[in-house]
Parts: structure tokens; sequence; C-alpha cells
């Protein structure tokens, strides 16, 4: 179904100002601001409107951060009554009404098995900074300094987490293969290749030449999100809790995107019924708002008075409005509506595969999909069966996405999945409309004049 694009518009002075100003003081490590030139100046709900007049379907929301889209009333609300009550903004590490009524709806939230003897640690508002603190207790609490990740993994952007990703370059971290249906490491997909993406990670475990340091803890996201929106297999999540239950390694699950419900779970180790160790949280538990804790088995909890800290881990307004946005997805039931949305989004986009063989693999969980395109007339390289991925072509869809009014991201190995983050409260109709859009988007992407490299991708 053709999409019509949104009237032009007469770009004001000021839209361009803006642009010119940040491109000339902002650093180079920029990233959206490089692909998505727009800015925003009034959003609600999914929708952005940006300083030259246009709007736009926001399917990026804050990287997930959005559980309720832009601006929710609840949000609001919350936010107002503690500017309101004249209570204090900043309070490092205070017991407060606000901070108490936060971790009362998180635990509320939580698997049950895992809230009932779990504590939890306030980090500084980054999620990174909340993968530090789960390696810093696992390595205090084990004695060991090892860690466990796996491939195409993404943790955040200082040193310890970003040593854990996928594109690390200094490597301090045994790394294990993460499965994958299309693209397989094994060449397998499927069961198999799960099954023995496991076997070797507990061959390699109990390897003594394996050359694997002895290992405080293993770290990995239910679903991959910057590493191309791959879902863990729900056996296999069971093998990897078996596997270091049995060796006294803590299993750290880092649900910072993952989390409030954006896999059809509140918690995305539900599908599995995995109980980890320790959960890393952020984005969407601040209600849009910087906020980040890990909540970890009690038998953990010994480290020391100040082992990890910082100044704005008590951040009032962003704990309350996580507990309106919490108590939200909660009590409406948010978490089975994004899994029978997203079904169906899933759904319409495979069927246009069918009209389109750019599109390698329609993937995903809940409303947290991807959709990876590729180049179907180049020749399979290094052995793989699938066709070579297609960045230029990607990032030309991601282009007329936003001409058509609607904002997306890139992720995978080669920045060729277009990923859909939209909020929970999503419509039927915004739903439909942000299919419609894509589709319209690639097949013109399709028409546009390209040429092959020598890789075989599309430019």
């Amino acid at each position: 179904m053709a999409v019509t694009e949104p009237a032009p518009v007469a770009v004001p002075a000021v839209h361009e100002g803006i642009l010119r100003r940040q491109s000339l003081r902002e650093s180079a490590a920029r990233t959206y601001a490089r692909s998505l030139p727009i800015v925003p100046v009034r959003a609600r709900g999914m929708t952005i409107e940006g300083a030259d007049g246009r709007r736009y379907l926001d399917c990026l929301s804050g990287a997930g951060t959005l559980a309720l889209g832009h601006n929710h009333p609840v949000v609001l609300e919350a936010i107002r009554r503690v500017i309101d009550s004249g209570a204090p903004l900043h309070v490092l590490d205070l017991a407060t009404p606000v901070k108490d009524a936060f971790t009362t709806e998180l635990f509320a939230t939580l698997p049950r098995q895992f809230a009932e003897n779990a504590r939890i640690q306030f980090c500084g508002p980054a999620g990174t900074d909340a993968v530090e603190a789960g390696f810093k207790l696992v390595r205090a609490a084990t004695g060991r300094s090892g860690l466990l990740a796996f491939t195409g993994a993404y943790h955040g952007m200082t040193a310890g987490a970003l040593a854990a990703s996928g594109g690390a370059e200094d490597v301090r971290v045994t790394r294990l293969p993460f499965p994958q249906n299309y693209r397989c490491p094994f060449g397998i997909g499927g069961d198999r290749g799960a099954e023995t993406a496991a076997r070797w990670t507990e061959s390699l475990l109990d390897d003594p030449k394996g050359g694997a340091p002895a290992p405080a803890g293993m770290i990995l996201e239910p679903v991959q999100g910057e590493g191309g929106v791959n879902p863990a297999p729900d056996d296999w999540m069971r093998r990897m809790r078996e596997i270091t239950e049995t060796r006294s390694i803590p299993l750290i699950a880092d649900e910072v995107q993952t989390g409030v419900g954006r896999t059809g779970a509140f918690w995305a180790v539900e599908h599995s019924g995995i109980v980890p160790d320790v959960m890393v949280l952020s984005k969407a538990i601040g209600g849009s708002l910087p906020l980040a804790v890990i909540v970890y088995r009690s038998e953990l909890d010994t480290w020391q008075p100040g082992a990890h800290a910082g100044t704005f881990r008590g951040n009032q307004l962003a704990m309350a409005a996580g507990t309106a946005t919490l108590s939200f997805v909660r009590e409406n039931r948010l978490a089975e509506r994004a899994a029978m949305l997203g079904a169906r989004m899933i759904a319409r986009l495979q069927a246009l595969a069918t009209d389109h063989p750019s599109i390698g693999d329609v993937r995903g969980r809940g409303l947290m999909i991807g959709v990876e395109l590729v180049d179907p007339e180049a020749a399979p390289q290094g052995g793989s069966p699938e066709p070579p991925p297609a960045p230029a072509l990607a990032a030309a869809v991601q282009q007329e996405c936003l001409r058509r009014g609607l904002i997306v991201e890139l992720g995978g190995r080669h920045s060729t999945v277009v990923r859909l983050l939209p909020p929970l409260t999503l419509t039927d109709e915004q739903a439909t409309a942000v299919v419609d859009r894509l589709a319209d988007a690639l097949a013109a992407a399709e028409r546009l004049p390209h040429r092959r490299n020598t890789t075989g991708s599309i430019r």
C-alpha cells in the first residue's frame, strides 16, 4: 500500500540555524543527529513535531526509553506532584517516600521468585553504569575476575561495559557464540544451532586448556538490540541458566532495553522462566528520565559501603516518573498488548518479503522488531548461505522513512537492520501506518540508482 508523503513545508531559518550550530559545536561522536536531521520542539505519545513544522511517528522512542511515548499524562502528573510538594530533587542515596514508592512498585513487577530474595543498588543514571556495578558486584562476591559475554552484545560505552560488548577491540572478556537463526555462526540455525552454541559454552568452561579465566559472571541480553534484534531462544536461555548455576557462576541479565513490557512480557527473562542472579535495569524504568539500578540475589550483597556510588543515583523526578510508568504498564497489561501488536506487525513485515527480496529476515519479540536488509543479487560470502548485507540500502530506507514522517534506527553487525521500537501505547492505526510507511520507503529506496562494491553490498 502506497503512503502519501507529507506535504513539503518551508524550512524556517530557526530549524536550519539550530542544525548548523549543532554541527559546529557538538563533537564528532554524535550519532542519531547525523542520520536524523530534525529539531524536535513538541512531542506527545508517538508523535514528534519538528521546528520545520513536520510531524513524525517516532519508532525510536529514546532507544526504548519511552515506554509510554512522549509526555504521557501519568508521567507528567507524577513529576508535577514531586515539584509541587517541595520534596528535594537531589538526595544522593538517602531514603525518601518517592524512592520507597519506586522500589515497592519495581519489586512488585519483578519475577516473584527473584524479588522475594533481592537487594537493589541505585547507580549513576545511565545503563552502562549499572552494568559496571553488576560486574563489580559479582567480582566482589566470587573473588574471581573473568567475565563471559556474547558475540553481538551491547552493554554500554564505559570501559568495562564496552569490553563486554561485541565491538570491543581490547578484548579482556571471554566471548561466547550467541545463537542466531538467520546468520548462525555454525551455519545451522534453529534449535540445532542454539544447542551447538550451548555445547560450545559448556565445553569451553570445562576445558582446563580452554584459556577462559575463572569467570565471576556471565552477562547476556534476552534479546540483543544493537546487535540486530536477535531474540535468545528460550531453551538456550534455560541452558545458560543451568550451565552457570551448576558452576556457581552468577548470571547477569541485561534488561536495559528489553524491560518494562517491551518484548511482550514485563521482563524478557520471563519468556524462558529463568531466574537470574542479577538484573541490570535502566531506560524505561525512569519513565523518560535518567535512572539505572541493579537488582540482585541477596547472597551476593558482600561489598563494602561506598563500593559503588554515583552523585545522581537519587534522581527523585526519575523515580516518580518511573513509578508511574511501571504502574501504568502493569495495570493496563501493556506487555500483553505489545505481544499482540508486535506479532501482527512482524507478520505483515514478513509478508512484504514476498515482493521485496531485499528483506532477508524479519525477527523480534513484542514491540522490539528488526528487518534485516540484504543484496539478493549478490553471491553469498564466507560460506554463509544468506545474501550479503546491504548497509547503503538500509541507510537509504532510513532516509526515505524520514521523508515519509517515520523515525527508525539502524542496528546489527553492518547497520543493515531497520529497528522498530515504538511506544507500548501504540494504537492499531499507528501500527498500520508504521508498516505502510516502511513498506513505501523500502520500495522507494530500492528504486534509487545504486551499484555494488567489491564486497557485494549495495551502495
